[in-house]
């Protein structure tokens, strides 16, 4: 019995032993906390967004001035070719650029396509008849980007050049699984320089532009006090058209409909939403951006939020049918115009990973208007500069579930007129008129005028009032 106690004690301290050297070898080893996707990797190359190109200007020539300044610095003229080869240049063939015959252009690839002209040395294609005075060009290899795709709102250009070495840098990263897969499906890959050249100018549309069935107020039945209840039933305590009817009528015993209270709310919004937009915020450098879905008439859409993460009041707002870059730029474009000198490299522009942020930002470049952009990626802090940065992503993350609120009540808005209504109401009353812990329990931007008015009717009668005299004071100037 002694003998069986004494070798399951030497098998239990052998156990011990291996274990021991088993942790040892996983505390070296093995990292204890590891993310769960390597985005190092070029597999997901097509998460990130390329920097610029190179943009450059070709101007175009005269031939027969080129020939003029060749003969007066030469004193000789410029001889014409003699083209000995198999393959011709045609005699209808001229140079894009400059326009000179084809006795002055070289076959300069043995009949594979590439034409030279002699006189201005400019490069082409053989059968091209159109000249580009802005080429794009790859930043890594000075390659010139091919035009792949067309899509709805951008073209897509691709560096094509194997010797690029953005190229043969991505390849070097692959993995030999990944590469085995590359070679099976290389569209599943994005290896190369790509660009998006966006063919509609964000910066030319108009961003106060009044919403469609602005009227003026006009109040038949009801007094304005009467809106101003529905106004406050319908935007501050977050209650649907249909249940701001009947509360009017079983509290205040006025007997109204729901469409009344929807045209109110719709004249309300065209006329505040004017002023809410040209109000001097006097904005700090710290903005924050996100973008939440909302439901109109089933199809999923989104609301666009910029805020002042510091001051926190919203400062672009843009509702779309689209989670891409259009809108994006539209919500930076209202909120970077309340600034009235841009701050620049001074301005911190925090969002989550969403690549339409990265793209806007080289819009925004491309206008002179450069700033940091700070993408604040996925729940945890994995990264140093989601740790710095984290309390101001969730600054406007706490804004959109305050916006939820007053969004779930209408069980999704009938009509895309519909949703710009609720969301520039929201602004105004949030921007205005709600309290707000951050302020202790007083709006984000006082105005005076409201300050003496003991209800809220009050206060959005006076804030209608307001509205309609800045934009009469427009309209006369």
């Amino acid at each position: 019995m002694n003998s069986i106690i004494s070798v399951l004690i030497a098998y239990n301290q052998l156990l011990f032993y291996q274990i021991q050297h088993l942790l040892v070898f996983i505390a070296k080893n093995i990292p204890l906390k590891s993310s769960k996707y390597n985005f190092t990797s070029p597999k997901y190359n097509k998460l990130t967004v390329d920097k610029l190109p190179v943009i450059k200007k070709v101007e175009p020539l005269n031939y027969i001035l080129l020939l003029e300044e060749y003969q007066s610095k030469h004193g000789k003229s410029l001889k014409p070719i003699k083209s000995r080869g198999k393959n011709p240049v045609s005699s209808d063939c001229v140079c894009p650029r400059c326009g000179a015959p084809h006795t002055y252009i070289y076959d300069n690839t043995g009949g594979r396509g590439q034409l030279l002209c002699k006189i201005c040395n400019h490069r082409f294609i053989r059968g091209k008849t159109d000249f580009k005075s802005i080429s794009l060009q790859c930043p890594y290899c000075t390659y010139t980007l091919t035009k792949k795709k067309d899509r709805k709102h951008f073209n897509i250009h691709k560096c094509t050049n194997k010797r690029c070495s953005f190229y043969l840098n991505n390849l070097r990263k692959l993995s030999p699984e990944d590469f085995d897969e590359y070679q099976q499906g290389k569209h599943k890959f994005k290896l190369h320089y790509i660009y998006r050249e966006f063919t509609i100018n964000f910066f030319k549309m108009d961003l106060t532009s009044l919403p469609k069935g602005a009227t003026n107020l006009t109040f038949r039945n009801f007094s304005p006090h009467i809106m101003g209840l529905c106004l406050t039933y319908n935007v501050n305590l977050g209650l649907s058209t249909r249940v701001t009817a009947r509360a009017l009528y079983e509290v205040h015993g006025v007997k109204i409909s729901h469409v009344t209270v929807a045209n109110y709310a719709k004249v309300a919004a065209s006329i505040v939403k004017p002023y809410v937009d040209n109000y001097d915020y006097k904005p700090s450098n710290y903005l924050s951006a996100d973008e939440t879905y909302i439901k109109v008439k089933g199809v999923r859409h989104y609301v666009w939020f910029v805020m002042d993460a510091l001051k926190k009041s919203i400062l672009g707002y843009q509702v779309s049918n689209s989670r891409d870059v259009g809108p994006c730029i539209l919500s930076m474009r209202m909120a970077f115009s309340k600034f009235k000198e841009f701050p620049g490299l001074a301005l911190k522009f925090v969002s989550d990973g969403y690549t339409a942020y990265k793209l806007a930002q080289q819009q925004f470049m491309l206008q002179g208007m450069d700033f940091n952009l700070i993408q604040v990626i996925g729940l945890t802090n994995d990264d140093p500069v989601s740790t710095k940065y984290r309390w101001l992503k969730q600054i406007i993350e706490r804004l959109n579930r305050t916006f939820k609120f007053s969004y779930q009540i209408t069980n999704g808005y009938g009509s895309g007129e519909g949703s710009n209504t609720h969301v520039s109401l929201f602004v105004a009353y949030y921007n205005f008129l709600r309290p707000h812990s951050y302020t202790r329990w007083e709006p984000l931007n006082s105005i005076p005028e409201l300050e003496s008015i003991p209800n809220m009717p009050g206060k959005w009668q006076k804030l209608i009032e307001l509205s309609q005299q800045f934009i009469l004071s427009k309209q006369v100037s």
